[in-house]
Order: structure tokens, then C-alpha cells, then sequence
């Protein structure tokens, strides 16, 4: 499973980050970072989600007020949203 982050939309209202320990506040810009995501396009971050952390990346995904967080199961098929 891995999870893809556009940066650019976010809003910065950090629901993600109450969900899933790997966003991170960034008050400076008023966005969150995903942590440990490779830049594969400007602003646009993925990761691939730690054995373990599926449901925490799906509700941070879900709750993503803009649709800023895609999360994509093993065959690359859109889970979330």
C-alpha cells in the first residue's frame, strides 16, 4: 500500500495529522509534511505504509477535508477517496 500526498492542496487544518504519526505539523508554511516521503513530482509525496499503519493512513486519507492524501492498495488501484 502507499500513500500520495499533494502538498500544494493542503490547507493546513492538520486532520492528518492527529490520524497517522508519519504527517507532521509544519506551522512555518501552514502545511503538513509527510515524513520520510520521496518528492516525485513538485509538491506531490509518496511512501510506501509500514506493515502495521494501513488503517492509521487510510483514516488520514479519509479525513483530508481537500483530497489532498490518495492512498493506493498493492496493484496501484485509488483505495481512499
Amino acid at each position: 500500500m502507499k500513500i500520495e500526498y499533494d502538498r500544494d492542496t493542503c490547507i493546513g487544518m492538520f486532520q492528518c495529522v492527529d490520524e497517522w504519526e508519519k504527517f507532521e505539523k509544519n506551522l512555518d508554511e501552514g502545511k503538513a509534511d509527510l515524513a520520510g516521503a520521496e518528492e516525485v513530482e513538485e509538491d506531490v509525496f509518496v511512501l510506501e505504509v509500514p506493515e502495521g499503519e494501513e488503517l492509521d493512513a487510510e483514516f488520514a486519507a479519509r479525513v483530508c477535508p481537500v483530497d489532498a492524501i490518495t492512498l493506493y492498495d498493492d496493484d496501484g488501484e485509488q483505495i481512499v477517496p
